[in-house]
């Protein structure tokens, strides 16, 4: 039985300081995924007209910039936080719910896009299977493993960033291998995949950055351990530049060789799929199973870990009485899980399976993304402002090219995510108007009494 003496004794107990500069990247390695290009390939080769390493490259400037600015941030609340916290503190809270806002979005459709790559994975090994019975499998096995409370702990999440590890070892010796036993090929065969004269567009190459961003997407989330982290001042903003760098390096070797091994003007199987097609070109039937069968592994982990995670979310939103409480912040009492918010994501993730592309997907995946980064940015500079202004000129222009780098990549998204992306955000706006100042005026009656 829990006593009240107990209970306050509790709240004291502070987390252990065990992690060092390298357990923070590797743990930021694995929450990006080293495969992170590889199921968007297809897409950012189609978009960028075949430029795939220069698109990851810019993708790589906007998102150092920006991790800068999240260093610096972890650096000031060293409690440990998110875009959410650090917007609210130094913007606004009103800014600082929307941008949490647009981050539940991010939740939401991470498992969506999940269920889209998923199924088409699954047609490479059973092609006769038609994708709708496959999108309504996965969007059923996500959900109903979730209603039964399965979550993916840390001990697996680390087992298979090993295994993914393993398969990008495979890839580049299969890659290799292929390339090394073609006819001797001139200079600028190896120099096409960051610049092709005769298909380069720089619209074309914004385009593909734009989707590109997705590859980076989950490094800020090692602010989160800021109370975990042995001099968090100093540890966690190097961890979190670094990550971005290194991710941003892999990335590039894994679709450098990619595009080596693909015929230029060779139209892909599957566009969506396409690195797994590539990889069975340079290695076989058996490499091209792997490839396909760790990366299907690899997302279904991704979309189950990401439906629950967003159902929280959401939960955490209603508790707080910023959308409708009854729903959104009902806990089921046996299984104590967020039924509705489960079931209501698994809904969305079937029918936007069937309507949705994945390319789409993704482009409001990183609309959403986008946002959280230039608010993070903005308050990067105002703290710099706040605390010296003149003397803090260097880390406020950081800042600041962070924003402008993010807004350009931002207005370089499609005009349909653009579209439904503002929606969502206005609908966002309408619920905090609608339940959010009502949720405060309630608090601040209670307090009053």
């Amino acid at each position: 039985m829990i006593t009240a003496e107990s209970a306050v004794n509790t709240s004291k107990v502070t987390l252990k300081r065990s992690l060092g500069y390298w357990d923070l990247i590797l743990y930021g390695i694995i929450l990006i995924q080293p495969t992170a290009p590889m199921p968007s390939f297809g897409v950012i080769y189609a978009e960028a007209h075949g430029h795939v390493v220069t698109a990851i490259l810019c993708a790589m400037v906007a998102m150092l910039f920006t991790s800068i600015s999240y260093g610096r941030m972890a650096r000031m609340y060293p409690q440990g936080g998110s875009a959410f916290m650090y917007v609210s503190r130094e913007l606004h809270p009103s800014l600082g719910y929307l941008t949490g806002w647009c981050m539940a979005m991010d939740y939401i459709l991470n498992p969506l896009i999940c269920t889209i790559w998923s199924s088409k994975a699954a047609q490479n090994f059973l092609p006769e299977v038609p994708y709708i019975v496959w999108a309504i499998f996965f969007a059923a096995l996500f959900t109903l493993l979730n209603l039964n409370g399965v979550e993916t702990s840390a001990r697996i999440n680390t087992m298979m960033a090993v295994a993914l590890g393993v398969v990008i070892v495979l890839v580049v010796i299969s890659f290799t291998r292929y390339l090394l036993h073609l006819p001797h090929q001139p200079v600028s065969f190896y120099t096409v995949p960051f610049y092709d004269r005769s298909t380069f567009s720089s619209s074309a190459l914004f385009r593909g950055t734009s989707i590109a961003v997705l590859t980076y997407i989950g490094f800020d989330g090692i602010s989160t351990l800021t109370d975990e982290a042995k001099s968090p001042e100093r540890s966690i903003p190097r961890a979190i530049v670094a990550t971005c760098l290194i991710t941003g390096v892999l990335a590039s070797i894994e679709v450098y060789l990619g595009q080596l091994v693909w015929p230029r003007g060779v139209s892909f199987p599957d566009i969506d799929t396409a690195y797994v097609h590539i990889a069975g070109r340079a290695g076989g039937p058996m490499v091209f199973a792997i490839v396909n069968g760790a990366l299907l592994l690899a997302t279904i982990g991704s979309g189950m870990a990401s439906q629950l995670g967003a159902a929280r979310l959401l939960l955490a939103m209603g508790q707080d009485g910023a959308i409708p409480k009854r729903f959104f912040g009902a806990v089921h009492p046996k299984n104590r899980i967020p039924r509705n918010n489960v079931l209501m994501i698994g809904g969305i993730c079937l029918v936007g399976a069937l309507i949705f592309s994945y390319q789409l997907g993704t482009e409001l995946l990183n609309y959403g993304a986008l946002l959280a980064f230039m608010g993070v940015n903005v308050a990067s500079a105002v703290l710099g402002w706040r605390q010296g202004r003149g003397s803090q000129w260097l880390p406020i222009l950081i800042s600041l090219l962070g924003f402008a780098v993010c807004f350009f990549i931002w207005m370089n998204l499609g005009s349909l995510a653009r579209i439904v992306g503002t929606v969502w955000a206005v609908l966002g706006i309408v619920l905090w108007l609608t339940y959010g100042r009502k949720a405060k005026m309630r608090a601040l009656a209670a307090s009053i009494s």
